[in-house]
């Protein structure tokens, strides 16, 4: 199956892509209120959250994902994604280290919703083993972990 990535922060725009392609293996990406009203309204296969561009609050981390959107993804069959990529291009550590307890924090609120989660790469090529040993090692359960 072809896959797509949307990418769009207008609702109508990203509605009128999703229902184009929708014989496709559908990535959406977008802001977080877009992305709440997509998993709600449309149909789907995978929502990839992206972790760079966020500020955390004062005691809890901004991971872009909650467990009312959690609880949605596993209602309509959709797979949360990793998106693979930002945790590789990230060039500081600091930033690196922000990644990856943002995604622990999202691993821990699907494992909670019985949510699937999936790596996904544009760029580089997945390995089957270094995936599975990443999802592992950041406490996926080994039901949990796919990729793209």
């Amino acid at each position: 199956m072809e896959k797509i990535f949307i990418e769009e922060n207008n609702f109508e725009k990203a509605r009128k892509k999703i229902r184009e392609n929708s014989e496709k293996f559908i990535i959406f990406t977008g802001d977080d209120e877009i992305s709440r009203k997509i998993l709600e309204k449309e149909k789907i296969n995978v929502l990839l959250i992206s972790e760079v561009e966020r500020k955390d609050f004062l005691k809890q981390r901004d991971s872009g994902l909650d467990r009312v959107m959690a609880r949605l993804a596993t209602k309509n069959k959709v797979l949360i994604g990793i998106n693979f990529d930002e945790l590789v291009e990230s060039d500081r550590e600091k930033t690196k280290a922000k990644i990856l307890s943002r995604i622990i924090q999202n691993i821990e609120i699907c494992k909670k919703e019985k949510t699937n989660m999936i790596f996904v790469s544009k760029k580089t090529q997945l390995e089957k083993n270094s995936v599975l040993a990443l999802g592992l090692s950041l406490g996926m359960p080994s039901w949990m972990i796919r990729f793209v």
